[in-house]
């Protein structure tokens, strides 16, 4: 069917629900000079290079950085007056650089300060103060993500509360989006997945199975709140923690919590299409995608959305 993503809870049922991933993106693309050239310097931030730091308290950053650095590379970052100064000290076991700043423990606060919003690379435009809006989600409340979680970015406060309305219990559970999620896949059988953070709470693992005891409908929001579900679920009992999850999901795969997907249009040789692959199998998704491309529907992050039921 062709319909408005505000006719979304139609398809909802009273005893439904939502799951929502809740990251928040944070202005993580830093511009700079190198401290010796001048030439200039592009970083990403990634996260701290311990899992377990918050955001704001770490001086050593796992980022990506261009051009290529070079061992004990020095730079200068942010405006005249208020700079703070950063060196490449090594990569870690992945191949990512490692960069100590050396002028704050707050970078959380001077990316918000300075950053810029890390727009998907297919997207050929610097990232404007517009994005700092609509390239976030309307429940977004717990800053780690360098990508939106981009099917969240079509609700609105008011969407939510009508979906509520229909006695559907909205949860919310945690991934921070790493930039993994834009790599290709060369190799079908040994890729990689890009380790991501994440988190779900004891009450909503309670919720969840509950739901699952009693036969209700569980719809993820996106492929990291379905991928954070298909973390935690053992045997359809969903167990709750946080760490790291490198979860692959392609075909042939065991949804064991999820029934419904709500979800973008993904680019080829992504991981997030081999997922969206293994949920509505390949015979619906290719006749999905030719029905979107037929009729002019939007793809990737500022795109149209379609559900999976």
């Amino acid at each position: 069917e062709d319909r408005s993503f505000r006719d979304i809870p139609e398809y909802f049922s009273a005893g439904d629900t939502l799951v929502l991933n809740d990251t928040k993106v944070f202005p993580a693309r830093l511009l700079g000079r190198k401290k010796l050239t001048g030439g200039k310097v592009d970083l990403l931030l990634l996260e701290p290079s311990a899992a377990d730091n918050p955001v704001a308290n770490s001086a050593l950053w796992r980022c990506l950085v261009q051009p290529t650095p070079k061992e004990g590379q020095e730079y200068i970052l942010g405006p005249d007056g208020d700079q703070v100064g950063a060196v490449f000290t090594e990569r870690d076991r992945d191949g990512v650089p490692l960069v100590r700043f050396l002028d704050t423990s707050d970078m959380g606060a001077f990316a918000s300060k300075y950053g810029l919003m890390p727009l998907p690379p297919y997207i050929k435009r610097d990232a404007g103060e517009k994005d700092k809006e609509v390239y976030q989600t309307v429940y977004a409340s717990r800053e780690g993500a360098v990508a939106a979680p981009t099917a969240g970015l079509h609700f609105t406060q008011d969407l939510l509360r009508r979906i509520s309305g229909k006695g559907v219990d909205i949860l919310y559970v945690t991934l921070h989006v790493g930039y993994g999620t834009f790599r290709p896949v060369e190799d079908l059988e040994n890729h990689r997945m890009h380790a991501e953070r994440f988190e779900l709470t004891e009450e909503v693992a309670r919720k969840l199975n509950a739901a699952l005891s009693e036969k209700r409908k569980i719809w993820a929001v996106g492929t990291t709140s379905l991928r954070v579900l298909e973390t935690c679920v053992q045997y359809k009992k969903v167990i709750p923690g946080r760490g790291e999850t490198d979860l692959y999901i392609r075909e042939p795969f065991e949804f064991e919590a999820a029934g419904g997907l709500i979800t973008n249009f993904h680019l080829p040789k992504t991981t997030l299409l081999l997922l969206v692959d293994a949920f509505m199998k390949a015979d619906l998704r290719t006749k999905a995608y030719r029905h979107a491309i037929d009729h002019g529907y939007r793809f990737y992050s500022y795109g149209d959305a379609m559900l999976i039921i």
